[in-house]
C-alpha cells in the first residue's frame, strides 16, 4: 500500500520510461523535472533496460551544490531486458559512485524474488504476501563476498551518517506490485526525516 506523506519534501526525478510518476505517488512524493533546491530528499528512478537521459543526468549533477540526500530507485527489474547490476554500473559511471546495500536475487524463472542485505547477510522473500526473513547460506555468502566486502568499505570510508548527509548514495530495487524494495526505500526515508531537526 502507498506511503502516506511523510513532513519531509521528497522529489523524484527520471525518464518516463522509469515510471518516476507511479512511485513518486506510492511515496507521497513529487515528480519533477527542475532542481528543486529545497528538497529533502532526491529520489532518481531509473529503468536498467532504457538507460539514464542526459536531462536527468544535468538534475542530478545540478544538485551537487546543495549536499541533498540522493538514492537511485531501480524499476521494470520484472522485464529481464537488463538487471539491477546493470543501472548501478550505469549510475555510477553518469552520477556518482553509488553503493548497493542489497543485491537481488531471482527465482527459477528469472524473476526478482528476494534480496540479501549485504550488512546482515539476511535474505528477504517477497515471492509471498507474508515477506520471509531468513540468514543466507554459505553459498550465498561466498558468491557476494567481493560485493560485501566493497560496501562495508565503502561504508566504513563514508561514515555512519552519510546518506543523511548527502554524501553516500545508495540504490535500492524497487517492484512495487511485489512490495520488493518498498520496505527499504521506506527505511531511508525515516532515516532522513530522524536526521530533520524536531519540529516545535
Amino acid at each position: 500500500m502507498p506511503t502516506p506523506s511523510s513532513r519531509l519534501r521528497i522529489h523524484i526525478y527520471g525518464h518516463e520510461s522509469a515510471d518516476p510518476q507511479q512511485v513518486a505517488r506510492f511515496f507521497g512524493a513529487t515528480f519533477t523535472d527542475v532542481i528543486e533546491s529545497e528538497s529533502e530528499l532526491a529520489i532518481f528512478v531509473v529503468d536498467p533496460a532504457a538507460g539514464i537521459s542526459p536531462e536527468t543526468i544535468s538534475l542530478w549533477q545540478g544538485l551537487d551544490d546543495f549536499q541533498i540526500p540522493r538514492m537511485v530507485v531501480v524499476t521494470h527489474l520484472e522485464n529481464q531486458v537488463a538487471d539491477f547490476d546493470d543501472a548501478v554500473m550505469l549510475a555510477s559511471r553518469v552520477f556518482d559512485q553509488i553503493v548497493t546495500p542489497y543485491l537481488v536475487l531471482h527465482d527459477d524463472a528469472g524473476f526478482p524474488c528476494a534480496l540479501i542485505s549485504l550488512e546482515t547477510l539476511e535474505i528477504t522473500d517477497y515471492s509471498h504476501n507474508e515477506h520471509e526473513v531468513t540468514m543466507s547460506t554459505e553459498e550465498h555468502q561466498i558468491l557476494i563476498s567481493e560485493f560485501r566486502l566493497e560496501y562495508v568499505e565503502q561504508i566504513a570510508s563514508s561514515g555512519e551518517n552519510a546518506f543523511a548527509a548527502g554524501l553516500l548514495f545508495p540504490a535500492v530495487p524497487l517492484w512495487i506490485e511485489r512490495e520488493l524494495g518498498v520496505n527499504i526505500i521506506r527505511q531511508y526515508i525515516d532515516q532522513i526525516e530522524k536526521a530533520l531537526p524536531s519540529s516545535s
